[in-house]
């Protein structure tokens, strides 16, 4: 689906924050391996978010070797979950392992998974492992980075508040 994403094909709008988006991005690939931040795009769907990430995954891959990973992150909880079945021979740390290690890693679409305890806990682990690695990653989100805590539709009540604060610390966050 994203094989042909690239930062040069990337179709722009007349449109100041997409412009900012892609620049960032840019920055992002020119200064990799040396980055000391990750991204964390948010906008409404259709807009090329995902876009974006894949190409800048795919250009940090090229450009210098790097172990790079995709998942949507319902797909990446899908999976952890299904090493739980007595039937699947894969443990659970076979899938967490390449994601926590990963050079560069890309979470699509961060906060569309349904809350709960275990999404929480499973994602926190998976971020404060690469947080405190130092380990750059690029999270997707369609949802809105507002102070309104009742909100329901906001990433801090989405995601949680201890990775909504890791978010800020480990990414530069771009509207």
């Amino acid at each position: 689906r994203y094989g042909r994403c690239d930062l040069d094909h990337f179709v722009l709008y007349s449109n100041e924050k997409l412009q900012n988006a892609v620049n960032a991005t840019r920055k992002f690939v020119d200064a990799f391996p040396a980055v000391t931040k990750g991204l964390c795009l948010i906008g409404p769907p259709g807009i090329g978010k995902t876009h974006l990430a894949v190409a800048a995954l795919r250009e940090v891959v090229i450009r210098n070797a790097a172990r790079g990973l995709f998942y949507d992150v319902r797909d990446l909880l899908k999976v952890i979950r299904s090493t739980y079945n007595p039937v699947v021979r894969t443990a659970e740390m076979d899938i967490l392992r390449p994601v926590m290690e990963a050079d560069l890693l890309v979470l699509d679409d961060l906060g569309a998974e349904k809350p709960s305890e275990w999404v929480e806990e499973t994602m926190t682990l998976i971020v404060n492992t690469r947080y405190n690695e130092r380990r750059p990653t690029i999270f997707t989100t369609n949802y809105e980075d507002v102070p309104d805590e009742t909100d329901m539709d906001s990433l801090k009540v989405r995601v949680g508040f201890r990775i909504h604060s890791r978010l800020h610390e480990m990414c530069d966050v771009i509207n």
